[in-house]
This record gives C-alpha cells, sequence and structure tokens, in this order.
C-alpha cells in the first residue's frame, strides 16, 4: 500500500493516475466509439481542423467566427487545448435549441431533431430571451447549454454532449402539459382533477349547512375529510428534478454501455437551460457558472471537491467500510499518522463533525485517509480531485482493485434563480 501511495501523492498535480481508468469493462481500444472524437458540433470544424487544435506547440484558441448564426443569443465560446496533459482536448461543449412535445402512446419519443443547421439559423442570433412555443410542434421550447470537463479520456464528454439533452427532454416529456398550464399547480397524481384554489377556499353560508347543501358536513357530494397535509410542488420544482433525474439516466446510460463501447474516463457537466421564461443551472462538478446582473457577479453553482463534500463521502465511508478495501481510513487528520504516534490523542475529524477533537491514536488510524491533501490537491482516495460528474465506472485506486466509483455522485446541485433578463457566463476555471 505504501508504494502504491507514494506513487498516487507523486501524481497529485497530474489528475488522473496512469491505470487508473481500467480496461475490464468498456475502457479498452478494442471496443469501438460510441460517438467519433471531435469537438463541439457548433465550431463547425473540419478533420483538418480538429486534428491543427491539438497542436501542443501552437495552441490555436478556436472560435466562433463573428458572422456565424450557429448559436442562438450572440452566444460567444472559445477553447484551446491544455497543453502536455493529453493528447486530445478531453472537454467538450455543446448548445442546443429543442422543443419539449407530449409524449404519447406511452413511448418516449426523440426530442424534435432538424439539422442543427435548420434549427439554429432559425433562431437569428440578438432575439433575446423572446421564447415562444412552436405551434407546429404544439410543444414547449428549450435553450440548452453544457459544458463537460473530461479527464483519463474524453469518451465519457464526447457521449455526454451527445445525449445528456435527450435525457432532460425525455424527462420533461411526461409534465410538457403541467408545465404548460402554470395556473394551476401540479396534480400529486397523474390523471386527478387538479383542484381550484376557489374550491378550495369557499366557504358555505349558515343556511346552506343547514340545508345540508353541496359542500356541507354529511351532504352526498361532500369530499371524505382528509386527515393530513398535502405539500404544494410548485412547477419549477417538477422541471428541477426532471433535470436531476436526467443527470442519473446518462450516467446509467455510460454504465450500461462501457461493455460494448469505448467510453473512457468520465467528465464533470455544467448545464444551463431555458424554459418558459426561466433560467435553471445545474452543475456536477467543480466547473462554474455565473450570472452576471447590473455589474453584479452572482456565483450560480457549488464547486463539488473532497474538501466541500467531506461530511458525504466520509459518512458514506463509514456506513459501507468495504468499500475502503482495508486500505483506506474514513477519519480525516491533519496530517498522516505515524505508527510512534499510536495511542498518542491528535487531532481528527469525523462525518458528523465540522471542527476538530482529540482522540487516542489506534492501528487502524495508520491507513491512508479517504479524502487527503488541501485545496486544489484534495483527492479522494489518492486519486481524483472532483466528486461529482459522469462516468468514471472503471476508475479504481492506483494499483489495485478498489473502485471510485460508489464515491462520486451524479446527482447535480440545480439552481434557479428566477430572473429573465441577464447575461450569463459558464466556464471551466483554470488555476
Amino acid at each position: 500500500m505504501l508504494t502504491r501511495v507514494k506513487s498516487a501523492v507523486a501524481n497529485f498535480m497530474g489528475g488522473i493516475m496512469a491505470g487508473g481508468s481500467g480496461a475490464e469493462h468498456g475502457g479498452g481500444s478494442d471496443l469501438p466509439l460510441r460517438f467519433p472524437y471531435g469537438r463541439p458540433e457548433f465550431l463547425g470544424l473540419s478533420a483538418d481542423e480538429v486534428e491543427c487544435s491539438a497542436d501542443h506547440i501552437a495552441r490555436p484558441i478556436l472560435i466562433l467566427s463573428k458572422d456565424t448564426k450557429r448559436l442562438p443569443w450572440t452566444t460567444g465560446y472559445a477553447e484551446v487545448i491544455n497543453a502536455g496533459k493529453s493528447t486530445h482536448n478531453e472537454d467538450q461543449a455543446s448548445c442546443e435549441v429543442l422543443f419539449v412535445k407530449k409524449k404519447t402512446g406511452g413511448t418516449i419519443s426523440t426530442p424534435n431533431k432538424n439539422t442543427s443547421t435548420k434549427r439554429r439559423s432559425s433562431l437569428p442570433n440578438g432575439e433575446g430571451l423572446q421564447l415562444k412555443d412552436n405551434s407546429e410542434n404544439d410543444g414547449i421550447s428549450l435553450y440548452f447549454w453544457s459544458l463537460f470537463d473530461g479527464h483519463a479520456g474524453s469518451g465519457a464528454a464526447v457521449v455526454a454532449s451527445k445525449l445528456l439533452h435527450h435525457h432532460i427532454v425525455e424527462q420533461l416529456q411526461e409534465i410538457a402539459e403541467i408545465l404548460k398550464n402554470s395556473a394551476v399547480l401540479p396534480p400529486t397524481c397523474l390523471g386527478e382533477e387538479p383542484e381550484s384554489p376557489a374550491t378550495n377556499s369557499r366557504t358555505l353560508t349558515r343556511a346552506a349547512s343547514l340545508r345540508g347543501g353541496v359542500g356541507a358536513p354529511g351532504s352526498p357530494n361532500t369530499p371524505p375529510t382528509r386527515f393530513f397535509t398535502e405539500k404544494k410542488i410548485q412547477h419549477e420544482s417538477l422541471v428541477i428534478g426532471a433535470i436531476e433525474s436526467a443527470f442519473r439516466e446518462m450516467d446509467l446510460q455510460i454504465e450500461r454501455e462501457r461493455s460494448v463501447y469505448n467510453i473512457s474516463g468520465g467528465c464533470t457537466a455544467l448545464v444551463v437551460v431555458y424554459m418558459l421564461g426561466k433560467l435553471y443551472v445545474a452543475n456536477a462538478g467543480d466547473s462554474r457558472a455565473i450570472i452576471i446582473r447590473n455589474k453584479e457577479v452572482i456565483p450560480m453553482s457549488s464547486e463539488f471537491t473532497p474538501e466541500s463534500e467531506r461530511q458525504r463521502l466520509q459518512y458514506l465511508a463509514f456506513m459501507q467500510p468495504h468499500l475502503l478495501g482495508n486500505e483506506f481510513t474514513h477519519l480525516e487528520f491533519p496530517r498522516r499518522v505515524q505508527r510512534k504516534e499510536v495511542g498518542k490523542r491528535m487531532l481528527y475529524r469525523d462525518f458528523n463533525m465540522t471542527g476538530w477533537a482529540y482522540k487516542s491514536i489506534e492501528e487502524d488510524d495508520l491507513k491512508f485517509p479517504l479524502i487527503y491533501g488541501e485545496g486544489k490537491k484534495a483527492r479522494v482516495m489518492a486519486t481524483i480531485g472532483v466528486t461529482r460528474g459522469l462516468g468514471d465506472h472503471d476508475l479504481k485506486v492506483h494499483d489495485s482493485n478498489i473502485y471510485i466509483k460508489p464515491f462520486l455522485s451524479s446527482s447535480p446541485e440545480v439552481q434557479h434563480p428566477g430572473l429573465c433578463c441577464m447575461a450569463y457566463g459558464i466556464g471551466r476555471i483554470l488555476n
């Protein structure tokens, strides 16, 4: 174990260590790619231009031409390869204009997919935020932007950039009609008639009550008394739930298909969805999104790192210690514990603590800590520096058979600012 730890620590600045992605279930080169490698579709690059973009010496900056109409809202974009880190740029991005239609026949249909050029050129730049339902499709218009920060290969980022928006549309199809009727709260059970607020607040006169009028206690048409409270769910919560479910389905699809396709590595995911006049920002990873309003910068995402999610990770390890492979301890110490310190009292922190306390050092405390390092150098099991994202199903601790995926979550944090006129930015911050 000590040799593995030394090797892992020596590679802190390199991110994922060699051999960490595994090749047993879809990581091998013998399997076909799910999608061919390329740069974001909206850049419109040729095969030669894609190859030139991977020049680690020239490092060309890829941007959209000024007269392009491939992106709505005069959206800007620029990228450059991180020289020396990987052969190709492992990051991806996508932008889609879609329509959500009511799901019919109990089957999930694919979103309305005209060609990308046709869909985007039909929405000229500079139209602002005036979205309208598409009358031909009788659906809800949807704008979608996303960034995927890949690591240990580009496979997961490429797949997510091609498919995540489809999963979001599929989740929204079941609730499309509910979302369009914003005047009525969503029903608790699909198929139920929505309760009118006017009906709920109606009061009977004393005379009507004495006559046994409709709604009076004991009358034949009086609904049974409810002895429980019922939460009132807002439409925005349905959209947030749809986005969260889509992230989960995307991660499950990568897991299923890695035995058939070569889907290497993993990626963080940062998504912006605009529909029905409202904005939703979903983040699973350590990328950042901001809103700029009246020259004020408003953060719209939180970074999910080993430090920010320490308590969640420690609690999982505490509840399921077998995940640690008898090589790690879930406790955190200010530094590595040395054998000569067994029996002494040292500062430590457990999953239920935000502060620190002292404990007597035991043999088990000599194991390598689940979370090691500080700041940008913090790693889970000395391997990965981000705790949420997609993929990484074959990622193992260096030179071991300990899987790290159980500690990585695909669940995004979805923020809903409730603003409809703003400038915004999403990006990967590199130090």
